[in-house]
């Protein structure tokens, strides 16, 4: 497994080399079509849908950057384009032996009928019209399953929305009602400052800017005559978004890694694209093009290929023990959202403007709706979010690694457990974990109550119901401060976690009395125990469990609490790249910490102070 020797080289800076880049990506997947064309058989581990279900998925995502691909080119690769042809024929066909099948409520097949409604919008005269009467019938008769069937109340409605507006630039019968239906239901998702929920109490991760946003802004672009006024709301609210969601960009290109579906990797910045498509630009218009090609170029010079030039399931490099149930070999594919910009025609402003750095952005970034405070140092192209946590959970793969760290970094990225069994299993990085005393730990899964004020976020956990755990955190980099107020009736060993930091030849540790910083060549991570711990030490995690590295140690405070209240304070380290000399008392150089006999006082580097009582209520 490793870099694709292809994509590595190249460079990335015109829409020719965005073509050159789809070609590379899609040529080692020709030989794994299957005879007729309708599902592409990608080898690699089962998923929870069936097989067949797995292939006709696999061959819908390539259609994410096929259907641009065809719509901004005078000359395709005709390979590659009679192969969609024959899969769309024999797939649609009730009597062919790869037919794709009748669909069922909350299907996964009603997920990637999406690209082809997007295929039939933009480019029919590629995607539609080469089919004979009957395959279009059959094509339509297929899709239009969708309609009667039920989706799941999240950003699975705007699937339903793209078949539909595909059948209505065709001038094809289309369920208006339902897609007004639809369109009103997901306005009820909306939150603020152009972020969305993914359900009622849904997560606000990276399926609102691929997924709400992105769709959003192919509606606007298709729909502007017919529905205007949606189609402002929807570019109105993606503007806004953009503001926010920059902060989640480092300057090299990278991402930060939150939440569930990490694998569809690029489809991170694929709404930077889409901006272009839509001629919304949020910002300069070679600032949102220096995102978008920077971002690739990260990708691409990432571990993620198989040795014949397939991508894989994992985020940056082979690893199946982060990924969902959902993800299939081919769900991956989901990164074609990212050649968007393949259909516009190349004397597009996009592709004639300059691309440009990163606009001038805050140290600080306070995101209310998503619970995150995202924090950037630029000197080192750190980005790191800081995580208030969520009141309502789910059953997703790793829930509780993917959206309940206390922290979440572009650079470091974070880890999810291997399995149940003590520290080294479990891989606690950027967590509190506690335990009965057995070696199985328990971590923040959700929330009674969470806040965020500036720098400063609070939260209130339990792990048990006797057990009440209040997290003050103070976010910063490289430095940042936790402090945590724990009411237990029973015993607990606990165990606090700082950024997992990959195990090389080169780790060297400065140790102190409960406190630790580890040295490689990729930077440094450290933990300082101030009171309430009773040792530090290097967890050395199970392999494959970080997403950024398949080995790692994470810097690690433990302390045994008996029933009784109990305070716990760290300050966590953390900074990539060239390193100077960081010791554990260096935190103070930012964060001011005042303890007495019955109560704490804490103020974050920009003034925002927290005073923690250990009697009795916060004031």
């Amino acid at each position: 497994m490793g870099v694709n020797a292809a994509t590595a080289s190249n460079p990335l800076r015109s829409k020719a080399d965005l073509e050159l880049a789809f070609n590379q990506l899609t040529k080692p997947l020709l030989p794994y079509y299957s005879a007729g064309g309708a599902r592409l058989d990608l080898n690699g581990s089962g998923a929870g849908q069936a097989p067949e279900v797995a292939g006709m998925e696999g061959f819908s995502r390539i259609v994410w950057g096929l259907a641009p691909f065809a719509a901004g080119l005078d000359k395709v690769d005709e390979e590659l384009l009679q192969l969609a042809l024959k899969g769309i024929t024999n797939g649609t066909n009730p009597e062919h032996e790869e037919y794709w099948g009748e669909v069922a409520d909350y299907d996964q097949r009603l997920v990637e009928m999406a690209s082809l409604g997007l295929a039939l919008a933009i480019a029919p005269d590629r995607l539609w019209e080469p089919l004979g009467a009957e395959a279009k019938q059959h094509f339509y008769n297929w899709l239009n399953q969708i309609n009667s069937r039920r989706a799941h109340d999240c950003n699975w409605l705007f699937f339903h929305v793209l078949v539909n507006v595909g059948f209505h630039k065709l001038g094809l019968p289309y369920a208006k009602d339902q897609l007004e239906a639809n369109l009103n239901r997901l306005e009820q998702f909306y939150l603020k400052d152009g972020w969305y929920e993914d359900g009622v109490n849904g997560h606000s991760d990276y399926y609102v800017p691929l997924a709400f946003h992105y769709c959003g802004l192919l509606y606007s672009a298709l729909m502007k005559e017919e529905d205007p006024e949606r189609a402002a709301r929807f570019e109105e609210r993606s503007v806004s978004f953009a503001g926010q969601f920059v902060n989640w960009f480092a300057e090299d290109g990278r991402a930060l890694p939150y939440g569930r579906s990490l694998t569809y990797r690029f489809a991170q910045g694929a709404l930077w694209g889409a901006y272009a498509f839509a001629d919304m630009p949020p910002f300069e218009l070679g600032v949102v093009k220096g995102l978008y090609l920077r971002h690739l170029r990260w990708w691409f010079s990432q571990p993620i290929f198989s040795p014949d030039g397939v991508l894989t399931v994992g985020y940056s490099y082979p690893n199946l023990i982060m990924a969902e149930n959902y993800n299939a070999p081919g769900s991956v594919y989901w990164a074609f959202k990212a050649f968007l910009p393949l259909g516009l025609p190349d004397e597009h402003p996009f592709w004639q403007a300059e691309e440009l750095p990163l606009p001038e952005l805050p140290a600080i970034s306070a995101q209310q709706a998503p619970h995150l405070v995202v924090c950037r140092h630029s000197e080192r192209d750190h980005v790191a979010a800081f995580n208030a946590g969520h009141p309502g959970t789910n059953e997703h793969t790793h829930t509780s690694a993917k959206y309940e760290k206390f922290v979440y970094s572009a650079s470091f990225g974070f880890s999810v457990p291997r399995a149940e069994w003590g520290l080294s299993q479990g891989a606690y990085d950027s967590m509190l974990a506690l335990s009965e005393e057995d070696n199985l730990y328990r971590v923040r899964r959700k929330n009674e109550e969470t806040s965020i004020d500036g720098d400063i976020l609070i939260s209130v956990w339990k792990p048990w119901r006797d057990v009440t755990v209040t997290t003050y955190l103070i976010a910063g980099l490289p430095w940042h401060l936790r402090i945590h107020r724990i009411e237990t009736a029973r015993g607990l060993d606990a165990a606090e976690g700082g950024f997992a930091l990959p195990l090389d030849a080169t780790l060297g540790v400065n140790k102190q009395t409960c406190s630790l910083i580890g040295r490689t060549g990729f930077g440094g991570s450290g933990i300082s125990g101030i009171r309430g711990y009773e040792r530090a030490e290097l967890v050395q995690a199970q392999s494959n469990t970080n997403l950024m590295h398949p080995r790692t140690v994470i810097p690690t405070l433990q302390a045994k609490l008996q029933p009784g209240t109990h305070i716990l304070i760290a300050a966590v380290y953390g900074e990539p790249a060239a390193l100077e000399e960081a010791l554990p008392e260096h935190w103070q150089q930012s964060i001011q910490l005042s303890m007495q006999d019955d109560w704490i006082r804490a103020v974050s580097p920009s003034g925002k102070e927290v005073i923690i009582s250990l009697k009795g209520m916060n004031r």
